[in-house]
């Protein structure tokens, strides 16, 4: 799973050098399925309950799950590239939001916020803490930057399937859930709305979005809790 995470981690830093005002997602997402071939790994969603590309690629008020499209980019957009790496079995998963060209200052807020929030979460990811620490130190921070964690989708073990127990909340409260120990694996994918936490539906059955139509970032990782601390398996140049 680190090797798999450090192949991850190596295709979003080559998408970051990628992302432009004129680029489509398409490109991107093809551009990720050469990429893991080419390394011997396979993107692990693509067949996924029938889901047909390697990636999730989701626009401004797209929370998750959005489909690679031809559509440009724009300056001012941000994208979340979302991933699921499979190399020799082993699978590990990370989401990325990018700017496009130059964003407004509260959508660069935003992005600051998610994944500060993402690595406040994984500060709680100790062994002898529980779910509910994680889930508390991510709202409690997002909430107090005005913004709103999604509630609809959470992160989640995983291991030789892409979605194992436990579900890993964004919010909680301290001292609550499953105690952590060594030899867990799971994400944290902190999903962060400007506005309202509530998400709606696309007709695909896939693709979520906020329900005010406001802008939604996410970040997310894989760790392995260890007796040092947290493991990042998904870890990139911040």
């Amino acid at each position: 799973m680190h090797e798999a995470g450090k192949l991850l981690a190596q295709c979003h830093q080559t998408i970051a050098q990628m992302i432009r005002p004129g680029i489509t997602t398409w490109e991107i997402d093809a551009f990720v399925d050469r990429f893991l071939a080419k390394h011997g790994a396979k993107p692990e969603q693509k067949g996924y309950r029938g889901y047909q590309y390697a990636t999730c690629a989701s626009v401004n008020d797209e929370v998750c799950h959005g489909f690679p499209r031809r559509k440009r980019l724009e300056n001012g957009d941000i994208v979340t590239i979302d991933m699921v790496v499979n190399l020799h079995g082993a699978l590990v998963d990370s989401a990325w939001t990018y700017a496009v060209g130059t964003l407004s200052d509260q959508a660069a807020h935003l992005l600051t916020v998610t994944k500060t929030a993402l690595y406040k979460g994984i500060e709680q990811a100790v062994a002898g803490n529980r779910l509910g620490d994680i889930g508390h130190a991510i709202q409690q921070y997002v909430e107090a930057e005005g913004f709103s964690v999604v509630r609809d989708f959470t992160g989640h073990g995983i291991g030789p399937t892409i979605h194992e127990d436990p579900d890993v909340f964004h919010y909680g409260k301290p001292g609550k859930g499953l105690r952590l120990k060594e030899g867990m694996v799971f994400t944290i994918e902190p999903m962060v709305n400007v506005g309202a936490w509530q998400c709606k539906m696309d007709d695909n059955g896939w693709t979520a979005r906020t329900a005010d139509g406001t802008l939604s970032a996410q970040y997310e990782h894989t760790i392995a809790i260890t007796k040092g601390g947290p493991l990042i398996l998904t870890e990139q140049t911040r």
